[in-house]
């Protein structure tokens, strides 16, 4: 009996000796428990998939099927009817907590005013955290060069149906391979997300700061010469009420190889490569309603001279004044806008270092019944003179209503 009794006494004891163990996994972080339990999330539920498509008619009301834009819009003029402007199927997600992934290609690129449709890449590269809130990012890849607020924002957002002249004359497809780094605090990294999100027209999160080194000869082009470009750019979206406003800085420098020339045309430098650098300043009162967009960049780059039948390093300068209104009834969005738009100078990539003289007005409006389908119609008043080798003589001017239909994946 008393060996009996002293087991009975002891079993309280050994009872607590192994619940409270228990207790000590219980009262853990149940985040922690569940991490140490949690399966690694597939790669490909990491992944995102959207995108967009244009189509476009350029022909109602056109008075001069000679007056053309090849930046712009190679269904301009001639006898082009429908066209698909872009095709975009975008790939992105953030595959680790400090690396994230955009592949961008587009199906509707042109080689040639006849040979239409091809795939082609816009967007490829990786951004990599230096924080644990990715203030700090560096981009590698072929990217959008950080330089102007309407060749940042998106194509599925912008209002115009094209980029002006002025500022996107800096950059073919605005894109080029490089590496680049942005900083701007969590905070403002949502608010350039809001921007777009709400449907306010933003450019999108490329930093308060932006820096890097790219190849300098435009998107899918190689290298011509063994000296990157520089860019350097500073915007901050400040918030007043209920107001976004966003003024902003930007620069580049480098030196550019004139890839595409004609025969017989002399080049003021060896190889054909000039000094190519530019400033611009930004700035951009978002619609609510009434908006104002105003982007001027002045620089040196190569320019073709008729007079010498040569590519000289000249002086460049234009830019753009855009005013728009946004009204909302239900699901409905409708933005009239009028934006007019001036340039002087030459265009690096095209034959030649083309020479321009720009003076644009556009006036239009874009209706967004749903989110995913939009319209732009817009009516075109443009002077143009742009001159090469094979037209050293070449001043075309008239007007057209020109359309878009896009639908949003």
């Amino acid at each position: 009996m008393p060996r009996t009794s002293s087991v009975r006494h002891l079993l309280p004891f050994v009872f607590f000796a192994w619940v409270l163990p228990l207790g000590d996994i219980v009262a853990q972080d149940p985040d922690s428990v569940k991490m140490r339990k949690a399966k690694p999330i597939e790669w490909f539920r990491k992944i995102s998939l959207r995108g967009y498509a244009q189509i476009r008619y350029n022909k109602l009301l056109e008075t001069n099927p000679d007056l053309g834009c090849e930046q712009c819009d190679k269904s301009w003029g001639g006898d082009n009817g429908f066209f698909f402007r872009r095709i975009r199927l975008i790939v992105f997600g953030q595959v680790h907590e400090r690396v994230y992934v955009y592949i961008q290609p587009d199906f509707a690129s042109s080689a040639s005013s006849s040979a239409m449709n091809f795939a082609q890449i816009r967007d490829a590269y990786f951004d990599v955290g230096l924080d644990k809130d990715n203030q700090w990012r560096l981009r590698f890849g072929q990217s959008k060069v950080p330089y102007g607020f309407e060749n940042l924002q998106s194509s599925q957002n912008r209002i115009p149906l094209d980029r002006n002249d002025g500022i996107n004359s800096a950059l073919s497809n605005e894109r080029d391979i490089g590496v680049f780094v942005y900083w701007a605090p969590k905070k403002i990294r949502e608010r350039f997300s809001y921007l777009v999100s709400s449907g306010l027209k933003g450019s999108g999160d490329y930093g308060v700061v932006g820096f890097g080194l790219f190849n300098g000869q435009t998107a899918n082009r190689n290298e011509g010469n063994d000296q990157p470009h520089v860019v350097a750019r500073v915007s901050y979206p400040f918030q007043f009420g209920e107001q976004y406003i966003e003024p902003g800085l930007q620069a580049y420098t480098g030196k550019a190889v004139v890839g595409s020339v004609s025969e017989g045309v002399a080049g003021a430098n060896p190889n054909f490569e000039y000094l190519d650098q530019r400033v611009a300043a930004s700035l951009v009162v978002y619609p609510q309603p009434f908006g104002l967009t105003a982007e001027y960049n002045v620089g040196t780059g190569p320019e073709y001279d008729p007079a010498t039948n040569s590519i000289q390093s000249k002086d460049l300068k234009g830019g753009y004044v855009m005013a728009s209104y946004m009204a909302r009834l239900q699901e409905h969005v409708l933005i009239p806008f009028v934006r007019h738009h001036y340039y002087n100078g030459g265009k690096k990539h095209e034959l030649d270092a083309r020479s321009y003289r720009v003076n644009e007005w556009e006036i239009g409006a874009e209706w967004q019944p749903f989110k995913a389908f939009e319209v732009v119609a817009m009516y075109t008043v443009s002077s143009r003179r742009y001159v090469d080798a094979a037209r050293p003589s070449n001043f075309q001017e008239g007007s057209l209503v020109r359309l878009q239909f896009q639908v949003n994946l």
